[in-house]
């Protein structure tokens, strides 16, 4: 099995267990640093003043040293490395963005240890030039981060309502890191009572200089072999833009990219969550290359309500269908035009100009149209994924009831409604990807066998996480966490190991184990699954070798039936101490069956 070496964003399950178990349903050994290494917290202690919080201490970053230890010890073993500069520079992507007293000194020369722990990365692909070694890097985001180091949700709202107002456009370096505060008149902006400016802004320099230092240092000099940098919080205008165009102008000058882009080199666009998702979809693609088949398998996009070059969303600065195509960019595709409208009839297999496609929900009025196409290309065994953009960050709850009513949902390489338009794409998009490209390798069965659980699971976690228990089940602990708080000035389910009184956390522990047993034999159950029932659904355990071809095809499956859905009793719980994010790691067993029996 093929060795991964993979430093992530931080510890959140979207980040670090996800990206693990994506990788395993691709036939790859996934190494990350030990938990103590890529922690990240906010803050976990409160300061009392009666009934009300009046400050908040205790955030906790990743370990930088103990970062660039791990890659060292295990360059020799990896086939290829995954490398989040962000936790490798600043211990996460929180660590990414503390505010700062000052940015360093003049660029090149601002900050010693970055070229140092930058210089692990330089190290690994002299020492090891043809493996391959794939950053994910990150422009700073609009926002301050709420509970980290005292700062408020007033800082936060003040912060981003300031930094998304529009700035002086400049085009050159140095003009840009000078020009922050500058409205598009030349003035600068009003004085604002939460935040305090000039350190947002110092964090702001340096992070910016590390962008440039990646992508100069690194990717042009250093030959690395691909950056994606990721817009996390963003908006269309504001504090950002200068940056954005800079780096897009350099991708263009130093990489010989086009519009700001080169898919063999770097990309940037709006995400930050999805990334590790893609990525590993690209690295998946590297060690399972197939010469006997295309390098880049051709992905279809089809609309199920709005086109998404009409819809922006909220945080990123792109529209939807410019989103799609930079992931299938990252993640190792190619983008068809065709068969964007959703009113097409189904193309059979034969016909079809592509190899996989990617359903995106954009209307809940079009859900029946969309699972009939669904259903249409698990008969045409079309191999497909499907992006919920229904709702902002979860589940829609109009159109996830009717996707697990079709047992064809059980079938599908790749799903996700979580979070952002950029989540939701990376996410689904690398985990469909680089299932692909195992399924069009592999033909040994125990390989198949390990790789397929972890499919299913994936698969089912997706919407047991999504759905159950970002569209369902959250509503329910938002609602006990803000009853029984004993502060008047906070919203407790933000953070309820201080919040919430030691006994009642315990009892939300308690509340989302007991909750999610439930929510997990619901789910279980439904036909899209079907696990305890006389019609259980299946899944693609392998691309079958017809008679005369040399290699596995995507229109020839082999199936496996879901045959029993685990949620361990002490598995759910608040990583982060908020209901926003919890980890959820189902296990799901599937079982080889008879071609008649999915068919």
């Amino acid at each position: 099995m093929k060795k991964v070496v993979y430093v992530p964003l931080d510890d959140r399950p979207a980040n670090l267990d996800d990206v693990i178990l994506q990788g395993k349903a691709a036939g790859l050994q996934v190494l990350t640093p030990e938990a103590s290494v890529i922690r990240n917290r906010m803050d976990d202690t409160g300061e009392i003043e009666g009934t009300e919080v009046v400050g908040t201490s205790g955030a906790v970053y990743g370990d930088p040293a103990g970062v660039r230890q791990f890659l060292q010890q295990h360059a020799a073993e990896a086939d290829g490395f995954i490398i989040s500069t962000d936790m490798l520079v600043y211990g996460g992507l929180i660590g990414s963005r503390r505010l700062r007293d000052d940015a360093g000194g003049d660029y090149p020369n601002y900050d010693p240890a970055v070229d140092g722990l930058l210089g692990t990365i330089a190290g690994l692909k002299r020492d090891y030039p043809d493996k391959p070694v794939f950053l994910l890097d990150t422009v700073m985001r609009l926002a301050t981060t709420t509970m980290a180091e005292g700062l408020s949700i007033e800082v936060y709202n003040e912060s981003r309502a300031l930094t998304m107002k529009p700035r002086l456009s400049q085009t050159e370096f140095d003009a840009i890191l000078s020009g922050y505060d500058l409205k598009p008149d030349g003035t600068p902006y009003e004085e604002t009572v939460h935040l305090n400016k000039e350190r947002y802004y110092n964090a702001r320099r340096h992070k910016f200089k590390t962008n440039r230092r990646v992508l100069e240092t690194l990717v042009r000099d250093a030959g690395i072999d691909f950056a994606a940098i990721g817009v996390d919080d963003a908006s269309t205008q504001g504090v950002q833009a200068n940056e954005i165009d800079w780096i897009e102008a350099r991708i263009d000058e130093w990489l010989g990219g086009g519009g700001g882009q080169n898919p063999d080199r770097a990309v940037i666009l709006p995400d930050a969550d999805g990334l590790g998702h893609v990525l590993m979809a690209r690295m998946a693609a590297r060690l399972h290359a197939d010469t006997s088949a295309p390098a880049k398998p051709v992905v279809a996009v089809r609309y199920f309500g709005r086109d998404g070059a009409e819809i922006v969303n909220p945080y990123e600065y792109m529209d939807v269908h410019q989103n799609i195509l930079r992931h299938i960019d990252i993640a190792g595709g190619t983008y068809v035009g065709d068969g964007r409208s959703p009113l097409a009839p189904p193309v059979e297999a034969a016909d079809t100009p592509f190899e996989l496609e990617l359903i995106a929900l954009t209307g809940e009025d079009a859900i029946g149209e969309a699972v009939a196409h669904i259903e249409a290309n698990r008969a045409a065994q079309i191999p497909t994924l499907v992006v919920d953009f229904t709702r902002g960050g979860s589940a829609g709850p109009v159109v996830t009831p009717v996707l697990l009513n079709s047992p064809a949902t059980g079938s599908l390489l790749g799903y996700s409604a979580w979070n952002t338009a950029g989540n939701k794409i990376g996410m689904s998009l690398g985990m469909a990807l680089s299932r692909f490209f195992f399924l069009r390798r592999e033909t040994q069965e125990r390989p198949l066998g390990l790789a397929l659980d972890a499919h299913g699971s994936l698969l089912f976690k997706r919407f047991l996480k999504d759905y159950s228990y970002k569209s369902l089940e959250i509503g329910v602990i938002r609602t006990e966490s803000r009853a029984r708080t004993p502060y008047t000035n906070v919203t407790a389910d933000q953070n309820m190991r201080i919040f919430n009184t030691p006994e009642d956390y315990d009892f939300l522990t308690q509340l989302l184990r007991t909750d999610m047993q439930t929510r997990t034999k619901e789910l279980a159950a439904m036909p899209a699954f079907g696990i305890g029932t006389s019609s259980p659904a299946c899944a693609i355990r392998r691309f079958g070798v017809p008679e005369g071809e040399a290699g596995p095809n995507s229109r020839d499956w082999r199936y496996a039936q879901y045959a029993a859905a685990l949620l361990p009793e002490t598995n759910p719980n608040f990583l982060w101490w908020r209901a926003f994010e919890i980890t959820l790691n189902p296990e799901i067993d599937l079982e080889r069956t008879s071609q008649g029996a999915c068919e």
